[in-house]
Parts: structure tokens; C-alpha cells; sequence
């Protein structure tokens, strides 16, 4: 009769020849040298039954004999971890002998109705031979279909030439139970690609050869040079026919397994999971004692630091709950924070039930740990619903610390963002976190409540909130219309409506009423950031020349940076400066010290990025605002690594001088505010008060303060992959980041001059680990990058005439780079092969250049202090 799948010929024994291979490597790596292993045997099959009402329905069995484990490359007898070792002592007995008790495979039409095997065997065994039976499943006319093999529910599709049929699956597409978690920024993550195809060669209606292949490949976004790949082949191939057993009588399957053994049992095709146990592993707090003096609070600038949070985490990951307590019960108070950075980073559920247990946010004397544990919760790689809800009910209850319940809510604000970035939005936590933030915004009468819920939608940035930043942004008085138009201006440009734009034009050429300088500007860079029209451009170039002093040049700053960074509106400018060419000399040649710059820190083919610098003056000297940011990007995605502004007003009186135009009334204020990987963290003050700003201008140490210190997990991706020959595979990269953000302002009336330090310290260490894991044999490889760096920011301002001198150093120190690389295969018993391969190098240090006019600045500012110096003696 006809059949649509292959058919085997009664009272024959099929003899095969199968082998299972699996390599690991680096990506663009020829697999000569990769680390892996391969399985191969003898296969038997024969026809059992054959449905008498139905040629297409066929009950086959599959035997697997004469094992044998063997490295997938050449090596010297040395370096051979399977060398002199028989297969029984290398997969161990019970287990080979489980390997070789037959399976029974039900096909029909070609596709695998039933798979029977015996129950209580190991997952391992049970999973290598569903490989085998999996590979058997095909059909002979072209055409796709959803359907279920080891790899789960897959898309599959055939493609039929005469003999031979390719079966084409998508990975992507499989219903599989497996873990994996990715980071929230593109660029911070790693990109995956899988593939698996197996070509059929038929002859006389069965099977006469198969292989199978199947690629893993991952990449880091910001380097792509640091990645991984898993190969996976299989081959079958026909030896002999011999002739064989009779076919067993029986109306149904049933009958026929009654017959053959009863002890068979039906079971899924789809692979059952499995873990290897790990021996001789160390407890949770062993392995903290071993990695402690790293963590010690003076080294959190270095690669070990990093490094070790990495493996801490790998660890607690693992933990429960009483043990994670055990860890940060025993712990003092320099190592706590560390270990709470670790503890939160984790993000399981046991990680999260022992530190909510340990804080008590009743009591103020915590408070460093209490914002350690928000700030880890702030850069979560993938934070769950249930971080958010335990939040909003921390918030909604009691919290001593004032600061702390500042923290919490625009902790809060950045976890809506994260889970509605995911698809989230719509959740029950995610529904009344944002409720509750705008509600209480709009009962709000104090200002630094108005300033914490703003604080909060600056990182939630959630499209119904616009309208609320609009109100704020226009008729809030300063700080927090600065905050509110700050917000919007990390909204992306396409949520800008036609009325942001209008706002963001009343408020920059103060159409309603008098704006601060810092509002102002930040509206005009919104507009000019935001597709503007020929007008609006126009309008913003005419305003120049009225504008307050510094204001001015500042303004001329940023059209100047616009035209030689080539922004998106550089052409539009363009366009209107050729059309103005009358007005503009007047306009364009004002004095002042105000400045905005844009450069590149490094352009690769992975990821660039920028720095910029823009600082504005009042009238007098004295700094109004200060901006240093940092971007990365790619083709696809950008990210807002650091952003430190620091922001001052009403110190006029420090110098006696004359506030500028409409900022007579503002009371003294001097602070910082962060954002850090697209986070906007609290903001720091420096002092508030008049009488504040004396006292610590008498006692000025110029010792900075502390904006964030601790360790980040930035890229964070795991994935588990079920591979078609049995095995499990996963793939894990982890970066963590350490890192000390400071900055301060100090003040030398003698001198007449103030100085601005912003000082980044970082550390960073990466660590990928791809690994097959076959029970008795595991390979894998793993792969490191540690560096660290600094980038100082200072300016110096003389104000003992006008325009004041103005000097602004950005500097990167030599940075160390290092990579490594080990491949491995190893066995339980301990054996173990590696391949090491290791690099460094060195980042020369750079001043970075900003503009000439500011150079020419430094020369005197410098020359200037050298002259003075010597006449004291």
C-alpha cells in the first residue's frame, strides 16, 4: 500500500551506526580545537506490528549497543580525560545499562504517535534516547506543521527532492520548559541566534542515512568578540539488513506491548528536565568567607571586587532563604552593603524574602543598607511583579528615614518603567504603583513631595504623565519646573506631542511668564531635539542676542554644538542660518563663559559613545548649572550610562554680586543629581540655606560627596537549551560593575574662585560561561574581561573679572584590559581537560578635548595661579 512516511519490511533488522557529537567555542572559531565530546553506538531496529487496518501505523523498536565515549578532537594521549577508561567506568554501570534497554516507538503517517520506555529510569538516559527516537520523525511531502519531539512543540518544516527530505525546525518557535532571563537595555545584553536542520537520505522507503545539526550562537551587544557558540551534529547511517524476529499478532498497540513486556511504559517525547548535582560544592557562607576581603569597602574600585559579586550571586541564586539570612546576620557593618547589593541583585524569591526580612525600614539607623537595597532594586536586570508590589506596600507603611522614603518612590518609578518595557503594564502591581505615584502627586501641596512623585515619573516615563510634566514644567517655581522639563526631556522624541512643543516654546521665549534660566535652556533643547520646525528654529536664532549674558552664549553653545556634533536638526539650522545671514553677526559674537560640547569617547563597530558637557553661568561667575553625561549606542538601542549635574543658585551674596534679572529671590542652594544606566537615583544636596552654605564654606574640606558607590549587575542573561541529542545546554554571561561616584563644590575666597569635581571611579568584570552538560561528561567554556577606569570631571571658575576665566579637564586614566579564555571537558571522578588563553593590553589615558576657546582658557586659568602663587614668600 501507500504510505506517507517510511516503512520498514517485515522480519528485517535494520543495523545503524550512530554517533552524537557536541562542540563548544568561540564564535568565529573553526571546531577543530573546540571542547566537546562525542557518543556513539550501534542502533537495531526492527518492525513489531503493523496496524492490519492501516499500513501508515507501525510499532518499531529501537535498541542502542556498544557504547563508547570519546574526545570530539584529537588530543594526546595526556591531555585525553577518557583515555584507559572503559564506557561502564565513565557513564557509570546502572546508567549504561538503562542507556541500553530498547525503546518502542509508535510512528504513524511518519510522525511519532507514542513513545514507550521504562519508568525510573535517569532523566539523562530517558532524555539521550528520546534523541535517538526524535530522529526517526519525518515526513515525506513538503509542507509545515507545529509538532512535538525532544525539543518540545516546534514550527517544523520538510522539504521534499526524490530521496532526500530536509526537515527544517525553529528553535525560537519551541514550547519548552527552560530557564532563561535576558537584561532590560538592549545594549547591555547578548543577542542569540539557533538553528537545526537534518537532511534524510530514503532508500527502498526507509531511512538509508541521517544528519542533524543544530547551532547555539551568543553574543555580548558591546563586544561582540566576547561570545560563544554550541554545535550539536548527529548521524545515523544504515550498515547492514539482516534478516530478523516475525511480527507479533495483535489487533491494537496494546496487545502488542502487553506481549513484548508490560513493564513499557507510554511517555512524553519532549525531554524531562535534569540537573547534574554538584559535589563537593561549598555552603553559601563558605563561599563567602572565601571571597570577603574582596568586597572590603576600599577595594570596591577593582576588578576582584566585581568579580567576586559575580560568583556571589551565581551562589545565592542557588540559596534559600535561611541561608542568605545566616550570610547577612553574621556580617558587619563595612561588608553589609556588599553583601546587600548581592542579595537584592539576585533576584530570586528566596533572595528577596531574606532581605525584606532583615531590613526594617522602621528604623533610621539602617539607612545605608536600606538605600543599598533600593538602589540594587533601581538597576534590577529583570525585576519581578512582586518586587514592585513589596515596595508600594513599604512605601504605603512606615518608614523612619525621610530620604528613604524618597528613594523608595522613585525606585519605584524606574521597576513601572522596567515591567511595562516587557510588556508589563498591564499587571495589578504595575496598575496601582502608577495610580498611586500620580494621585498622591496631585494631592501633594509640599515642594519636596511635588519633587519626589516627579523624581519618580522621570524614571517610570509613562506616556499618560506628559500632561502632569506640562502643568509642572510651566507654572511650577523653579526646582521643580527644572525637574519637570528634565523629565520630559528623556521622554524619546517620538511621545512629543504638538502640545509639548507648544509648552516647551511659551516656556523657552517666556510667553507667559518669567522663567529661570535652567528651564529655559532645557526647553530649548527639547525643541531642538525633537524633529523642530524651520520657525521654531528661526524663533530660538533671533532670540539669541536678547537673551541674559550668559544665557546667550550658552544658547549660541548649543546651536554651535547642534552644527558640528551633525544632530538630527543640524540641517534645519543649516537651513536657517543661510536664510538669516544679515542678522548674524551682531547676534553670534557675544562674550560670556557658558558652553555645551559633544564629542566622541569611542567609536567601534559594536557600540559608540559620546560624552557631553554643558555648563551655564549666572551673570556674576557663579555656576548655575553643570551637566556631564555619557551615552552608548548601537544601530538598535542607546543607553544613558551616567549623568551628573550639579546645580547652584542664590550664592551671588558669597561674592557680592548682583543676582541676574529675576533670580534676586532665590534662596541658596547647591546640590547633585545622578542618573546612572538609564536610572535616575536621588538627588543629592551640598547645602541649603544661606546659613548652611557659610558653614561649610568655614569648614570647607573639599571632600567630596558620595552620589552612589556599590556594585551593579549590568548584563545579566541566562539560558537553558534542550539540544536534539539529549544533552542539556546553557549559556550565562554576568557583568557586574564597581562603582564610586562623587563630587563636590569648594570655594576659595582669596583666590576668587570655585572648583566642580565630579570623580567616577569603575571597575568592571565580565564573565561568560557555555557549558553542555551530559551528567557523566560536561563541556564547556568560559570566557573573562576585567578592566577598570577613572574619568575625572573638573572646572574652575575665576571670578575676579569678567568674562570670568572658566577651565574645564576631563580626564581618563590608563585603563588595564584583560581577557580570558578556558575550554574544558571534565568527568565527575574530577578529570578534567583545559585550554587556557589570556590577553591584556592597555587603554592609554586621554585628556579628553573639549572646545578650543575652552583650552585657551585652561592656559590662563593655570598660568594665571602659578604667577600668584610664588609671591607669598
Amino acid at each position: 500500500g501507500h504510505t506517507t512516511g517510511p516503512s520498514l519490511s517485515n522480519d528485517k533488522l535494520y543495523k545503524f551506526a550512530y554517533s552524537a557529537e557536541v562542540y563548544v567555542d568561540r564564535m568565529k572559531a573553526s571546531l577543530q580545537k573546540s571542547a566537546g565530546y562525542r557518543i556513539s553506538s550501534g542502533v537495531d531496529v526492527n518492525l513489531l506490528w503493523r496496524n492490519p487496518d492501516n499500513d501508515d501505523d507501525q510499532l518499531i523498536k529501537i535498541t542502542i549497543k556498544d557504547v563508547q565515549v570519546e574526545s570530539v578532537n584529537e588530543r594526546p594521549a595526556a591531555k585525553n580525560i577518557f583515555k584507559g577508561r572503559s564506557t561502564e567506568k565513565i557513564i557509570g554501570k546502572e546508567y549504561l545499562e538503562a542507556l541500553q534497554r530498547p525503546i518502542v516507538v509508535e510512528l504513524v503517517r511518519g510522525k511519532v504517535k507514542t513513545f514507550y520506555s521504562y519508568q525510573n529510569e535517569p532523566g539523562f538516559t530517558q532524555n539521550i534516547k528520546r534523541g535517538l527516537a526524535s530522529l526517526f520523525q519525518l515526513q515525506l511531502h513538503s509542507g509545515s506543521s507545529r509538532e512535538v519531539d525532544i525539543s518540545g512543540k516546534c514550527d517544523t518544516t520538510y522539504h521534499v527532492r526524490q530521496d532526500q527530505v530536509t526537515k527544517i525546525k525553529d528553535l525560537d518557535s519551541c514550547e519548552i520548559e527552560k530557564k532563561r532571563f535576558t537584561s532590560h537595555n538592549r545594549i547591555l545584553d547578548v543577542s542569540t541566534k539557533a538553528t537545526s536542520a537534518t537532511v534524510y537520505v530514503l532508500e527502498d522507503s526507509f531511512i538509508k542515512s541521517i544528519k542533524a545539526e543544530e547551532n547555539f550562537v551568543y553574543v555580548l551587544n558591546y563586544r561582540r568578540k566576547t561570545g560563544a557558540k554550541i554545535v550539536s551534529k548527529q548521524r545515523l547511517e544504515l550498515k547492514s539488513v539482516q534478516a530478523g524476529m516475525g511480527l507479533i499478532a495483535a489487533k491494537q498497540v496494546a496487545g502488542v506491548i502487553k506481549t513484548l513486556d508490560p513493564n513499557y511504559v507510554a511517555m512524553p517525547l519532549e525531554a524531562e528536565p535534569v540537573k547534574s548535582e554538584c559535589r563537593k560544592c561549598p555552603s553559601l557562607s563558605e563561599h563567602w568567607q572565601s571571597i570577603r576581603e574582596r568586597m572590603h569597602p576600599d577595594k570596591l574600585s577593582k576588578p576582584e571586587a566585581a568579580k567576586s559579586f559575580l560568583s556571589f550571586i551565581q551562589n545565592i541564586r542557588k540559596a534559600t532563604k535561611e541561608e542568605i539570612l545566616k550570610v547577612i546576620r553574621s556580617e558587619n557593618k563595612e561588608f553589609l552593603p556588599q553583601v546587600v547589593d548581592a542579595v537584592t541583585s539576585a533576584q530570586t524569591q528566596e533572595s528577596l524574602k531574606a532581605v525584606l526580612e532583615f531590613l526594617d525600614f522602621k528604623d533610621a539607623s539602617t539607612f545605608i543598607l536600606q538605600e543599598r537595597f533600593l538602589y540594587a532594586c533601581g538597576f534590577a536586570s529583570h525585576p519581578s511583579e512582586t518586587l514592585l508590589k513589596s515596595l508600594t506596600e513599604k512605601f504605603k507603611g512606615d518608614v523612619a528615614n525621610e530620604e528613604i522614603r524618597q528613594t523608595l518612590v522613585i525606585v519605584m518609578g524606574a521597576l513601572i518603567r522596567k515591567l511595562c518595557d516587557r510588556g508589563g503594564c498591564k499587571l495589578p502591581a504595575v496598575v496601582e504603583a502608577k495610580r498611586l505615584i500620580l494621585n498622591r502627586l496631585e494631592k501633594a501641596k509640599k515642594d519636596d513631595n511635588v519633587q519626589m512623585y516627579l523624581l519618580a515619573l522621570k524614571n517610570a516615563l509613562l506616556p499618560e504623565a506628559i500632561p502632569v510634566l506640562l502643568k509642572y514644567a510651566e507654572s511650577g517655581e523653579g526646582p521643580i519646573s527644572s525637574l519637570a522639563a528634565t523629565a520630559l526631556q528623556r521622554y524619546d522624541p517620538s511621545f512629543l506631542t504638538k502640545e509639548v512643543k507648544e509648552t516647551m516654546n511659551r516656556i523657552y521665549h517666556q510667553t507667559r511668564k518669567v522663567h529661570e534660566k535652567t528651564v529655559r535652556t532645557t526647553a530649548a533643547a527639547i525643541i531642538l531635539n525633537s524633529n523642530p520646525s524651520y520657525m521654531e528654529v528661526k524663533n530660538i536664532l533671533l532670540s539669541i542676542g536678547e537673551l541674559p549674558m550668559e544665557m546667550n552664549k550658552y544658547m549660541l553653545s548649543m546651536i554651535q554644538d547642534i552644527l558640528h556634533f551633525e544632530m538630527p536638526s543640524s540641517k534645519t539650522v543649516r537651513q536657517v542660518l543661510k536664510d538669516m545671514r544679515a542678522h548674524n553677526y551682531d547676534r553670534f559674537s557675544k562674550t560670556g563663559s557658558s558652553s555645551a560640547y559633544t564629542g566622541y569617547i569611542t567609536r567601534g563597530p559594536d557600540v559608540s559613545s559620546t560624552y557631553s558637557l554643558d555648563i551655564l553661568y549666572s551673570g556674576s561667575g557663579i555656576l548655575r548649572r553643570s551637566n556631564m553625561n555619557i551615552h552608548i549606542f548601537d544601530r538598535n538601542a542607546e543607553l544613558h550610562a551616567i549623568q551628573v549635574v550639579i546645580e547652584a543658585q542664590g550664592l551671588e551674596s558669597i561674592i557680592a554680586a548682583t543676582p541676574d534679572e529675576g533670580e534676586e529671590n532665590l534662596d541658596s542652594f547647591a546640590g547633585m543629581s545622578a542618573i546612572l544606566f538609564d536610572f535616575q537615583l536621588r538627588p543629592v544636596t551640598f547645602f541649603q540655606g544661606y546659613g548652611d552654605l557659610m558653614s561649610k564654606m568655614l569648614s570647607a574640606t573639599g571632600d567630596p560627596i558620595n552620589v552612589v558607590k556599590g556594585l551593579v549587575l549590568l548584563t545579566d542573561f541566562l539560558q537553558e537549551v534542550q539540544l536534539q541529542s539529549g544533552p542539556t545546554a546553557s549559556a550565562e554571561f554576568m557583568g557586574g560593575l564597581a562603582i564610586d561616584i562623587s563630587g563636590g563644590m569648594e570655594f576659595s575666597l582669596w583666590y576668587r574662585e570655585s572648583k566642580t569635581s565630579v570623580k567616577n571611579r569603575v571597575a568592571m568584570f565580565i564573565a561568560g560561561n557555555t557549558e553542555v552538560d551530559s551528567f557523566f561528561v560536561k563541556a564547556g567554556m568560559e570566557t573573562t574581561l576585567e578592566t577598570e577606569t577613572a574619568l575625572d570631571f573638573i572646572s574652575t571658575v575665576q571670578f575676579s573679572q569678567y568674562p570670568f576665566l572658566v577651565c574645564m579637564q576631563m580626564d581618563r586614566v590608563d585603563s588595564p584590559f584583560r581577557t580570558h579564555m578556558t575550554k574544558y571537558e571534565s568527568l565527575p571522578s574530577g578529570r578534567r581537560y583545559t585550554a587556557r588563553k589570556g590577553k591584556a593590553s592597555t587603554l592609554a589615558g586621554n585628556e579628553y578635548p573639549l572646545h578650543q576657546e575652552n583650552s585657551n582658557m585652561c592656559k590662563k586659568v593655570f598660568g594665571a595661579k602659578s604667577d600668584s602663587a610664588g609671591s607669598w614668600f
